[in-house]
């Protein structure tokens, strides 16, 4: 009886839920990095807070640790080259995950009891950054060697599947990251956190991966795979996308100016912005629902181009918000702020759904761990230098934390220049997200994978989280 009851049970979560993959413990274990990925947003509030108020920084300065902090993220491809290189332990995958979680739970416990300068906070704060990172990476390669061979369609769920995942540990803690953080402070909120990562160390066990006996020099085999790479990023097909990527994730930011405008000038308290992280995560399922149900047939030109579009459009009504016209209007501040984050949390993860794709197509078979960090870690370095170009913007236009009078053109400038890279959409293939096959691309270098490329969590891209 009792095998006859899980069966339906294992039968509906693998088709509601799963997405049709079987629920094996492998797989769970590989989910699990992806919403502790989603979870650790629980502190996101709390390092904002931490480095406004406690460490006194301004915007600018915050802006441009911010960058720095994300350095991890830009070195992507160096965690790929030593997982596939150098086995830890024997083992290229599974050892790697444990140290992971290890390292992410000692850094946010150092930024619950030692840190007290800015150069510890960054230092450490690049700790927590460099471990989430080695985490994704090995997360992803995991994922490209266990779908090779699958069918497309059953692949292209997969993309969902750890997007969403990550999107719903967002979405456990939401709400947490602002109450806490009002009722217990920054450090009770940094050792809760430091708990999270060492569920990644547990996941570790459930991945099946035999032990390397037999392997090449690392040298040998590093220089192999750079060659691999070099010989990849030198095709038109992958280096032309590769160039538009980066330079519509490199302009300029205006999120942590706007934070500190939300925060000193309209006094939004944790709680509240706890809410409207609630509110986006639940926006950004919305989106990635959207694009799996209806939008993946669309091309990814046209995708970009409308998403981009309408996203540069909406975020210019945060200037109501700014100059406070929305009360001349008859909308509070608050209702204001948490509708305007759920449209643009949709609308960037339907932009960026179709890039993940577009990533995961262009790694050849061999290299997938290294050559999809490093089309990731482009993204990430194209964050780092949005971040960095908006705290100069913002430290020319005089904004302070006190001061925000030229806010409204910080916010139209970078909202303006997302614009700038589309006449340069040529440069991407023009197929769908769920086409087999794309005749601008050589075979060799088109694989039969879809999967999760996460970027640095508090990059550029804010559409997918307001307050990052």
């Amino acid at each position: 009886m009792a095998t006859t009851i899980s069966a339906p049970w294992r039968a509906w979560v693998q088709r509601r839920l799963l997405l049709g993959w079987e629920p094996r413990p492998e797989l769970l274990g590989i989910l699990l990095v992806y919403f502790v990925q989603g979870v650790i947003g629980l502190a996101r509030l709390a390092v904002s807070f931490f480095l406004k108020d406690e460490l006194g920084l301004s915007p600018a300065t915050v802006a441009a640790l911010t960058g720095i902090a994300a350095l991890p993220w830009m070195v992507k491809p160096l965690f790929g080259f030593i997982a596939d290189g150098l086995p830890l332990g024997g083992y290229r995958r599974r050892s790697y995950l444990m140290l992971s979680g290890v390292l992410g739970a000692c850094a946010w416990g150092l930024l619950a009891t030692w840190v007290h300068q800015p150069w510890q906070a960054v230092a450490v704060i690049t700790l927590a950054s460099l471990a989430t990172a080695m985490g994704d990476v090995i997360a992803d390669s995991l994922v490209v060697e266990r779908v090779r061979g699958a069918s497309q369609s059953h692949t292209g769920s997969l993309q969902s599947l750890c997007w969403g995942t990550s999107a719903v540990g967002g979405l456990v803690t939401a709400y947490f990251s602002g109450s806490l953080l009002e009722h217990l402070g920054t450090r009770a909120v940094f050792g809760i956190t430091a708990v999270f990562p060492l569920l990644v160390s547990l996941g570790a066990f459930a991945v099946q991966e035999t032990p390397v006996t037999e392997r090449q020099g690392l040298g040998k085999e590093m220089v192999n795979q750079v060659r691999q790479v070099w010989a990849a990023m030198n095709q038109r097909a992958i280096l032309l996308p590769t160039a538009f990527l980066f330079l519509w994730q490199a302009t300029p930011t205006s999120d942590t100016a706007f934070f500190f405008f939300v925060t000193n000038e309209l006094q939004f308290p944790p709680e509240f912005l706890g809410r409207v992280r609630l509110v986006t995560s639940v926006a950004a399922l919305v989106g990635v629902w959207l694009f799996q149900r209806y939008l993946r047939n669309v091309p990814i030109r046209r995708m970009l181009f409308w998403t981009t579009v309408l996203s540069s459009g909406l975020g210019l009504t945060s200037l109501l918000l700014v100059t406070h016209t929305n009360r001349l209007l008859g909308i509070p501040d608050r209702w204001f702020s948490l509708g305007d984050s759920a449209i643009l949390t949709v609308m960037g993860e339907l932009a960026f759904m179709p890039v993940l794709v577009l990533a995961a197509r262009l790694c050849p078979p061999g290299i997938e761990a290294t050559l999809f960090a490093l089309l990731m870690s482009v993204l990430n370095l194209a964050g780092g230098v949005a971040h960095e170009l908006g705290a100069l913007l913002t430290h020319l236009l005089g904004i302070t934390e006190t001061q925000f009078d030229r806010l409204w053109l910080l916010m139209t400038i970078t909202n303006l220049s997302t614009l700038l890279p589309l006449p340069l959409l040529h440069w991407l293939p023009d197929h769908t997200a769920s086409s087999e096959t794309h005749p601008s691309l050589p075979p060799a270098v088109i694989p039969d994978t879809v999967v999760l490329g996460e970027l640095a969590p508090g990059l550029h891209f804010e559409a997918v989280e307001v307050e990052s």
